[in-house]
């Protein structure tokens, strides 16, 4: 009888230590664009150069492949759906900032003074300013943003004022 009830109680507990166990998976695609050994300066400066070219607008996503949240945007951004919408609008620069320690001058050149969280994302005009003063670092949550209110951001996206 202790051996049944041990068996029942070990099976009522399985779920609950499986669940545990187990990381949820995540509800969104995940990418690792952040080179350490980019010249961020370099790809930023091309893609403000190629944007001029095509009038389009440049988005510079200030991230990490530590974050889940930088791994997360980009991982969206990678989509098919995305990525026909982003080329035929924008030119992406992904930059890794480290720990916050790593290429910090760029969001600097742009009015960022300092990266509170990540991904931290700048739209930029092809002449280099900053159109998204107010929302720019308010991407730390990108992992657990819907899908199309991501997409409608860029999409639709209008210059903050």
């Amino acid at each position: 009888m202790r051996l049944l009830f041990f068996a029942l109680a070990l099976l009522a507990f399985t779920p609950l230590s499986a669940a545990l166990a187990e990381p949820a998976a995540a509800n969104h695609p995940e990418a690792r664009p952040f080179e350490k050994s980019a010249n961020a300066t370099e790809q930023v400066d091309a893609a403000l150069a190629r944007a001029e070219i095509a009038d389009k607008k440049v988005i510079v996503v200030m991230g990490a492949n530590w974050c889940h949240d930088s791994r997360g945007l980009a991982g969206w951004f990678a989509e098919p759906r995305f990525a026909a919408m982003l080329a035929a609008k924008y030119e992406i620069v992904y930059v890794d900032v480290g720990q916050k320690d790593r290429n910090i001058d760029i969001g600097q050149r742009f009015g960022i003074k300092s990266i509170k969280g990540t991904p931290t994302v700048l739209v930029l005009s092809p002449d280099g300013a900053l159109l998204n003063r107010k929302s720019a670092p308010k991407w730390r949550d990108a992992a657990s943003r819907e899908e199309e209110d991501i997409f409608a951001y860029f999409d639709q996206f209008t210059p903050e004022l």
